[in-house]
């Protein structure tokens, strides 16, 4: 195929009676790096979003929740040991939830408690290591023993609370008196406050001691669920599938994929959506890639004519022109791959564009996957090789003799 990239070549440094056919060529190489560098740019910020959110979420839940239908329960302790023994399982843990008011001098607000075990808790709450969680969920204030409580961030400054501040839980789940139901209500010490990025979070959610949960909401040597956490996050299903069949009912399993898919497919759905949209400019440039081939067809009639009284078969001549078309596209998508790559890296690494508040983030997430950039380029090399088949075709197909005469 020398003759062939060798005359392609050749036809693109155009003479400058051509100068028009030169710069559609120029404007179709621009059109591909343009629309590739977008794809790769907006399909980083769209990866770098869905792991953003992944790694919240994880950071507040457990991979793994195994809930009974009953809701909560007791004699939990042979079921959470032989969990525990389980491979790939490298925590295992009670966890009671409960709805309660939070009352403080300054404000009144509902409040949902979580109650977990300090040797395992760090697992929910990042930055408290074990030991550091057991202190805080055990605070000594005025030489008494008063429970500690951890709050979310906005939590504590909507209640108008900080560390050290006494607050106290209410719940519903009281005792019957004479005088009616009365709530259950129990005092803690801010312990401190934690800070998840999310605000349905960290605007609800409390945590203390398994033991005073229990107390508070009068659900004594009872959980919610058995907290469990994996070594690959993303393995959840063959776990379950593999090493936790043997849980039947009234036990049931619930995964971190299955209680966020409406969440995750729909940024699933979001980045394809961009994906095909975008892919719109990749096709535009391709018309233009299309344009100047058929335009530099009719350009060289006489050429065309030449090389097929020289003995150029159809073959060769179709080959010509997809070869100029593809050294267009595939340069074009070069282009397009580094510049998306360089933008992706400078957006990470110096964090310039700042998201408002209302965003789970505070910059632009980007998170490059080059499984990614192989797609998109692939996809655009091949929209590129689409747009040179018709062009290629009437090439070849011209009539020498007609050409020659006419030309």
């Amino acid at each position: 195929m020398g003759v062939e990239f060798f005359i392609a070549g050749k036809y693109l440094r155009a003479k400058r009676k051509e100068g028009f056919i030169s710069l559609i060529t120029f404007l179709s190489v621009a059109g591909v790096t343009v629309g590739v560098m977008a794809l790769v740019v907006v399909i980083a910020v769209m990866s770098g979003a869905e792991t953003q959110f992944r790694k919240q979420i994880l950071g507040l839940e457990p991979h793994i929740l195994i809930m009974n239908y009953k809701g909560s329960y007791d004699e939990y302790a042979p079921l959470l040991a032989s969990i525990k023994e389980k491979p790939h399982i490298k925590v295992a843990s009670p966890i009671l939830f409960g709805q309660a008011m939070i009352r403080t001098k300054q404000s009144f607000s509902g409040v949902m408690v979580r109650g977990i075990t300090p040797e395992n808790g760090s697992e929910l709450i990042k930055g408290f290591t074990p030991e550091a969680l057991a202190n805080a969920l055990t605070t000594s204030i005025d030489n008494t023993t008063m429970p500690g409580i951890i709050l979310g961030k906005e939590l504590a400054n909507s209640v108008g609370v900080i560390k050290g501040d006494k607050v106290v839980l209410m719940s519903s789940q009281g005792f019957i008196s004479p005088m009616g139901q009365i709530p259950s209500m129990k005092r803690f010490i801010v312990a401190g406050t934690f800070e998840s990025g999310m605000s349905e979070y960290d605007s609800m959610l409390a945590y203390v001691h398994l033991d005073q949960a229990q107390q508070l909401i009068a659900a004594k040597d009872k959980i919610s669920a058995i907290g469990i956490w994996v070594d690959d996050v993303f393995s959840v299903k063959q776990i379950r599938e593999k090493y936790l069949t043997a849980i039947e009912y009234p036990f049931y399993i619930r995964d971190w994929m299955e209680i966020n898919q409406s969440l995750f497919s729909a940024l699933k759905l979001e980045k394809t959506a961009m994906f095909i949209i975008l892919t719109l400019i990749i096709l535009v440039a391709a018309f233009n890639i299309a344009s100047a081939l058929i335009m530099m067809v009719m350009e060289k009639t006489k050429d065309i004519a030449v090389l097929k009284a020289m003995g150029a078969t159809h073959t060769i001549i179709r080959r010509i022109f997809i070869i100029k078309g593809m050294i267009i596209g595939v340069f074009g998508t070069f282009l397009g791959t580094v510049f998306g790559v360089i933008v992706c890296y400078t957006l990470k690494k110096y964090d310039f564009i700042k998201l408002p508040d209302a965003y789970p983030f505070s910059t632009l997430p980007v998170q490059l996957e080059y499984m990614d950039v192989m797609i998109i380029s692939i996809c655009a090399i091949f929209i590129c090789f689409l747009s040179t088949l018709y062009p290629s075709y009437k090439a070849s197909k011209m009539d020498p003799v007609e050409a020659i005469r006419y030309g």
